[in-house]
C-alpha cells in the first residue's frame, strides 16, 4: 500500500490517518518490524518528519522479512540479543540465571555476560542494570550503555511510563478471567515477600492487571501487565487469585512439569532515551511454555 503525503507532519501521525482503527502500539510495531518505507527507504522513527510529495509505503509482513538484511554474527558470549545500538542492549534472559550478582558475588549473571559482550569491541565499555527479573523468571530485559541512558530509563520505570507484559501459566483458571490485583507487599531481611496492610510502613504498592487468554481443565495462560515492579509481584498476585504460577511451590503451586517457574517477561515498551521515540521489544515464549 502506498500513500503520498499531502502536507507536513510526522510519520506516526500519517500512519494514524491511513489506519484510523489501529492502536498506536500496533502502528509502532509496524515501524519496529521494518514494514514502513518512506521514499523506498525503511524508517523506524515514529517522529520522522514528512514533507508534501513524500511517498509512504506499508509492506506486508512477508515482504518486510524478505527485505530484512541477514542477522549479524552471533556473539560468542552465551547471550540471546534481541536488539542493540549505541545506547541500548535488549536481551532475552533464560530462567535460573541471576540478573545481577548478590552479596555472594556470583561470577555468572546476565549482567556479567552483557559486560563481556560489549567489551568484545571496546574493553572500556560497560552495561548498566536498569531493572531486574527474578532468577526464576525468563524474558526481556533492557540494559543501558551510558549512565545517562540508565538514569532516563529508570525514571521512566519510576514514573510508570514503561509498558511491561508478562505471560504466566497458572494452575486452575482465574476468576474472574480478567481483572486487577491491587495490594501492598513487604520484603523482609530474608527476601521473603508477604502481603501487608496498605498502611504498613514498609509496604509497597503493587498493581497487576491480568487477562486470561487460554485455559483447559488444569491450567491457564494469563497475560499480566504490571504498573509497579515489586519483587515476586506477579507470583503473589496469582497466589492471591488462588491460581499460583505453575512451578512456583513457594507461593502454593502443586505441579512443576517443566521444572521451572512458568513466568516469562514477553514484551517491553518505553521511550528510547536517545531519540525519545516509542520502541517495543518482544521475547518469544520458551519452548514448552
Amino acid at each position: 500500500m502506498k500513500h503520498e503525503q499531502i502536507g507536513k507532519g510526522d510519520l506516526l501521525s500519517t500512519l494514524r490517518t491511513i489506519f484510523p482503527n489501529s492502536s498506536s502500539s500496533s502502528l509502532r510495531k509496524m515501524l519496529t518490524q521494518g514494514r514502513i518505507l518512506v521514499n523506498e527507504e525503511v524508517v523506524h522513527r515514529a517522529k520522522h518528519p514528512l514533507n508534501p510529495g513524500d511517498v509512504v509505503e506499508i509492506l506486508g509482513r512477508q515482504r518486510a522479512e524478505e527485505r530484512t538484511p541477514p542477522p549479524q554474527q552471533p556473539s560468542p558470549v552465551d547471550l540471546d540479543i534481541l536488539f542493540e545500538d549505541a545506547t541500548l542492549l535488549v536481551v532475552n534472559k533464560p530462567n535460573q540465571l541471576l540478573s545481577v550478582a548478590t552479596d555472594r558475588l556470583e561470577m555468572d549473571t546476565l549482567h556479567s555476560r552483557c559486560v563481556e559482550h560489549v567489551r568484545l569491541t571496546d574493553e572500556r565499555s560497560w552495561c548498566f542494570i536498569v531493572h531486574r527479573l527474578d532468577k526464576e523468571t525468563s524474558g526481556i530485559m533492557v540494559l543501558a550503555k551510558t549512565k545517562q541512558a540508565k538514569e532516563e530509563l529508570q525514571q521512566q520505570f519510576s514514573d510508570r511510563l514503561v509498558h511491561r507484559l508478562y505471560v504466566a501459566r497458572v494452575e486452575g483458571k482465574p476468576a474472574p478471567p480478567t481483572g486487577t490485583v491491587h495490594s501492598w507487599l513487604m520484603e523482609d531481611k530474608h527476601l521473603n515477600v508477604k502481603a501487608v496492610n496498605k498502611n504498613h510502613p514498609k509496604g509497597k504498592e503493587a498493581i497487576s492487571h491480568y487477562s486470561t487468554t487460554w485455559s483447559d481443565e488444569e491450567t491457564a495462560l494469563v497475560d499480566v501487565m504490571i504498573e509497579t515492579g515489586r519483587r515476586h509481584q506477579i507470583r503473589m498476585a496469582m497466589q492471591h487469585l488462588g491460581t499460583p504460577v505453575v512451578g512456583d511451590d513457594r507461593h502454593g503451586a502443586l505441579t512443576n512439569p517443566q521444572r521451572r517457574v512458568m513466568l516469562h517477561a514477553s514484551s517491553l515498551e518505553f521511550l528510547h532515551p536517545e531519540t525519545h521515540d516509542p520502541v517495543r521489544f518482544e521475547a518469544p515464549l520458551p519452548f514448552g511454555f
